[in-house]
């Protein structure tokens, strides 16, 4: 695609492809850690929680350490089951209407001003809207909520251990509020809710908001502008797309393998192994690139193609084993909906060209910092 040659690659798949030829498991011995880059190693690594443990420090010293995200079971199987009561399919399926009046009410307000910039005015406020909407926030507290999730993807250290701080102090509040006043939300949810007896502490209530506040929207944020910048790119699949919208689900899989939205993610080695004939020490960290594994030919015929037919595409942009992504069947129905509804209100979508495409600043997540579009 052409945007891939503007300046250094957006996503660095020569990078990938290098590493994955030369060095698929490499080592950094300035911060005692390994890269893995090839599809079944890092399958492999996402599947073994008993050599590769999420849980990456010893102690939670943030919130989010607390979510599920990085913790191993049985914690984690205590938690998810809590969980994943608010993400089944009938409660999933049932956002449907909301959210397609929220596509349509953002594609209102675009229709106003004669463009949009589709990360800004549709694919961040979207996916926010639906979460905090779960979670009951106040739509008054959306603003707050879009800056926090930047910094928790974000490259600087010192606002990612504010944000937490700021939110720990935020959802105290909400939670104790819903103690004392239940409402039919997922934060009341979580705080009258009894795991194996137990019920969750402050921390694991806090840590649950943080992680569905960051999987709820930087996910589908960049699942959709990414989507939307592949079809423009690619005339051929964005005319099967308007003459067959049947074709969505199968182009968004390809858009999530192709620009995973997660790039990278983390293990800790928690008992001596080894991979790709290399020996690998308790407390060593393992970075493992889900955007090289989605782009490896072992494994996806022309892996730099993108094809909204490829078929199968066992992609790992949703993690794979115990830890696959809770939110997946809902970030899927948001961007089938909301794409759909896109090619209904702007059939004529095209991305201004004078504007250069600047990725965010995040090696673990890939999203861009605006996505200008023309919409007649």
């Amino acid at each position: 695609m052409e945007w891939l040659k503007e300046g250094n690659e957006l996503i660095p798949l020569s990078w990938f492809k290098d590493m994955r030829e030369q060095a698929p498991l490499s080592y950094d011995a300035e911060h005692n850690s390994w890269d893995a880059f090839r599809y079944e190693d890092i399958k492999a690594i996402f599947t073994n929680h008993e050599h590769f443990s999420s849980q990456l420090n010893d102690t939670a010293e943030v919130p989010i350490d607390a979510s599920i995200l990085f913790l191993d079971p049985p914690k984690h199987r205590q938690l998810r089951m809590l969980v994943s009561r608010a993400f089944t399919p009938q409660v999933i399926e049932g956002l449907a209407p909301k959210i397609t009046a929220i596509s349509h009410e953002l594609c209102d307000q675009i229709e106003q001003r004669g463009r949009m910039d589709v990360l800004h005015d549709f694919a961040s406020p979207l996916p926010m809207i639906v979460i905090a909407e779960m979670l009951g926030i106040p739509a008054s507290d959306r603003l707050q909520f879009r800056e926090w999730s930047n910094a928790l993807v974000g490259t600087s250290y010192d606002a990612f251990i504010q944000c937490q701080q700021e939110m720990s102090e935020y959802f105290t509040a909400i939670a104790n509020g819903r103690r004392a006043a239940p409402q039919q939300d997922l934060i009341s949810s979580l705080v009258h809710t009894h795991v194996d007896g137990e019920q969750l502490t402050d921390l694991e209530i806090i840590g649950f908001c943080v992680l569905l506040l960051v999987a709820g929207n930087e996910t589908t944020t960049n699942l959709i502008s990414s989507a939307m910048l592949c079809f423009d790119s690619e005339p051929s699949a964005r005319e099967q797309l308007a003459a067959d919208p049947s074709l969505f689900p199968t182009a968004i899989e390809e858009v999530l393998r192709y620009c995973s939205p997660v790039q990278k993610m983390s293990r800790r080695v928690k008992q001596a192994t080894e991979l790709c004939g290399q020996s690998l020490e308790p407390g060593q960290q393992v970075d493992i690139w889900i955007g090289s594994a989605n782009h490896d030919p072992a494994v996806f015929e022309s892996p730099n193609t993108f094809n909204i037919h490829r078929s199968p595409n066992p992609h790992l942009a949703f993690g794979h084993g115990i830890h696959f992504c809770l939110g997946a069947q809902l970030a899927r129905l948001e961007a089938r909906i909301a794409l759909r509804i896109l090619f209904e209100r702007f059939a004529n979508f095209r991305r201004d060209q004078s504007h250069m495409l600047e990725r965010a600043e995040s090696s673990m997540i890939f999203g861009l910092k605006s996505l200008p579009f023309f919409i007649a």
